[in-house]
């Protein structure tokens, strides 16, 4: 007999399971069994710009239904016990909210993403889930429209406070050299997608040259393309189209000097001051962590490189950037000396073996942002009462270039389903009651290869983390 579903609330809502049916399913869908239909079955939202899931196919004999009522409250798991009675069933459960009922249907066919389907006209609520069948495991998450889905969260919002996807050498998404390529997927569709981080490694081409003012996208010594080199400004007004058509949103952009050549941070720094960041409208360049409404529509600059002693005298002499440019080089859990960014970058993962310990480093990560609680302030205190909370960056990457068991997407292909896992399962989950442990947040986490094959599921799971949080903005 298979183990009692355990279903986790990460919503800011009671939730109600009303209904179980137990559907028999014909052969042809049955074959293989429970686990084997549901294998891969383990993503989330569904962006609003992507195609529907193809319907669940209603091949049954027979079913059978109970009414109950299990309660799941926010931000609490409950093992119930509901249980399919056989490899060849499908369970639908519905679920109600505030008199809103909603229907799911597991296992699905598909290795889409598993939407609710609203029983009503005009629904207030839309839900999505991730089933975990290994666990014998539900997740309800609260829908999101990735390309905007900053909107819902006020102006006084701490950036710092937000479960934030970003991206690992976001543009290396060309052909390139082995361990070049960090990414399947173009900077416009990451975007679009809900990454609202950018880990961004450049060259200044010609740093002598006061007419030459381009700057190289690489990744370490390489460029990021085998066809030509790729330049910041092209990227830059892709990142700008998308603010423009999205002013809700803002883009976290992290800059490092690397490549060849004799170029200094200094020269880097004077370079993205005079001919890239010196519009306000456009970037958010003050040496602190800003609050959302501040960094709306615009860039904000987190820094790995040193100034010169005219930029160190920019905003009052404070400097210019949030400063990470003192960054502990390959270290599970760090603190930058300006304590506006708390890093995990272990990215020396020399064998196979070591990808456990990279994922356990990850997982701890996520565990220190969880348990912040972010300081609301009133809008009149935005000037005056800097977030308290920094950054936490989490890197889920590592690679080595000599052994292929070790490449970008095949770390990838391991630690990013391990990291959905934890989230549904785990993540803050000792919190308990919605007012005890902190927000639940999971800070920044910088990932390689998602979105490929169309699969956003790590991205709209750590957006999903936001729900806490969102509950406490808005009194729920």
């Amino acid at each position: 007999m298979s183990s009692p579903l355990i279903i986790r609330n990460l919503t800011s809502r009671p939730i109600e399971v009303k209904r179980c049916e137990y559907h028999s399913i014909a052969p042809s869908l049955s074959q293989g069994g429970f686990a084997n239909i549901t294998q891969n079955v383990t993503s989330l939202f569904r962006n609003a710009t992507s195609p529907a899931a193809p319907p669940v196919v209603e091949s049954t004999t027979s079913f059978i239904h109970e009414d109950v009522s299990i309660r799941i409250d926010p931000f609490r798991s409950l093992t119930t016990e509901i249980r399919p009675q056989s490899a060849n069933e499908t369970l639908h459960l519905i679920f109600d909210t505030e008199g809103e009922q909603h229907r799911l249907e597991t296992p699905t066919p598909t290795s889409n993403s598993t939407t609710l389907k609203p029983l009503t006209d005009n629904p207030r609520f839309n839900y999505t889930a991730v089933h975990l069948p290994e666990h014998s495991h539900l997740t309800l998450y609260s829908s999101a429209n990735l390309s905007s889905w900053m909107r819902f969260f006020k102006d006084d919002t701490p950036l710092s406070a937000l479960s934030i996807p970003g991206t690992h050498n976001s543009p290396t998404c060309h052909r390139a050299l082995p361990s070049v390529r960090c990414q399947a997927t173009s900077p416009p569709e990451q975007l679009d997608n809900g990454v609202r981080f950018f880990d961004i490694r450049i060259q200044p081409e010609a740093p002598l040259d006061p007419a030459n003012d381009r700057l190289i996208l690489v990744h370490g010594v390489f460029p990021i393309s085998l066809t030509g080199n790729k330049y910041l400004r092209d990227l830059l007004q892709e990142v700008y189209a998308f603010l423009d058509r999205n002013p809700s949103e803002t883009l976290i952009m992290s800059l490092k000097r690397e490549g060849t050549g004799n170029a200094t941070d200094a020269q880097l720094g004077r370079i993205l001051k005079d001919h890239y960041a010196g519009d306000p409208n456009r970037w958010f360049t003050a040496p602190r962590i800003p609050y959302l409404g501040e960094a709306r529509g615009k860039i904000v600059l987190i820094r790995r490189f040193g100034l010169d002693d005219a930029l160190k005298q920019e905003w009052g002499g404070a400097g210019w950037g949030i400063d990470a440019a003192n960054w502990a080089d390959n270290t599970p859990n760090a603190t930058c000396p300006s304590g506006d960014v708390c890093v995990q970058d272990f990215y020396e993962v020399l064998e196979t073996v070591n990808i456990e310990k990279k994922i356990q480093y990850s997982q701890e990560h996520l565990e220190r942002a969880a348990k912040c609680v972010c300081t609301l302030p009133a809008q009149d205190q935005l000037a005056t009462l800097p977030p308290k909370q920094p950054f936490f960056i989490n890197f889920l990457t590592a690679s080595n270039f000599w052994k292929v068991g070790c490449w970008p997407e095949k770390i990838a292909a391991k630690l990013n389903p391990a990291i959905v896992d934890f989230l549904c399962r785990k993540h803050n989950e000792s919190a308990g009651q919605p007012e005890a442990g902190g927000d639940g947040s999971t800070g920044i986490v910088v990932c390689d290869w998602v979105g490929h094959k169309g699969d956003w599921d790590l991205v709209r799971c750590i957006i999903g983390m936001n729900a806490k949080l969102e509950m406490r903005e808005h009194g729920l």
